[in-house]
């Protein structure tokens, strides 16, 4: 397989990304995130549902500890409401850069927009935040399989901007309740 992609030329009519962010968004400002991100294929990797509850693998254990880890990581990162689910994610992450030095006499923050063009990662933005995360799982998981390079997770992820309170619980709840309705999700594969 490797091979076969190596011979396979770029092409930009044909191998073009469609950019799921918003056009001249920052994002990397003040906000609520919700992220759903899916393993290869949906393959289930990270356990299973038992009675509407989520029974965490091996795997599921290092995508869980890994979202943790992000606050760790990031003095500027806050994790909301989140589920390791069977074959993808989600979570509600909030960047609050309010407690960071560099403010000016008004308190507010001194920095011109960061903007992150497709190939060129900025720190502390939701791409990297996400690509962070899917990196560090899929070399954990890979050194436990000992299949090197395997492509554990999906492409790209789905992003949602939260911009009030009524979005905010709505999403919040629909992750709370995921394992539950299990069965019906968009995600379920037999």
């Amino acid at each position: 397989m490797d091979k076969i992609l190596k011979r396979i030329k770029y092409n930009p009519e044909i191998h073009h990304r469609r950019s799921i962010r918003l056009k001249g968004y920052d994002y990397s400002q003040d906000g609520l995130y919700f992220i759903t991100v899916c393993t290869f294929n949906h393959e289930r990797l990270f356990g299973y549902i038992d009675n509407g509850e989520m029974v965490l693998g091996k795997f599921g254990e290092f995508a869980h500890n890994e979202w943790c880890r992000t606050v760790e990581m990031r003095r500027n990162i806050f994790l909301h409401e989140f589920v390791i689910m069977p074959n993808h994610m989600h979570g509600i992450i909030e960047i609050d850069d309010s407690n960071r030095k560099g403010t000016n006499h008004k308190g507010t923050l001194q920095r011109a927009p960061t903007i992150e063009q497709f190939g060129k990662p900025t720190s502390n933005t939701v791409p990297t935040i996400v690509r962070g995360f899917k990196s560090t799982v899929t070399k954990q998981i890979n050194n436990i399989r000992k299949t090197p390079r395997q492509v554990v997770w999906q492409r790209s992820y789905y992003e949602h901007v939260i911009r009030n309170e009524e979005s905010y619980n709505r999403i919040s709840e629909y992750i709370r309740y995921n394992p539950t309705k299990w069965l019906e999700d968009k995600y379920y594969v037999e």
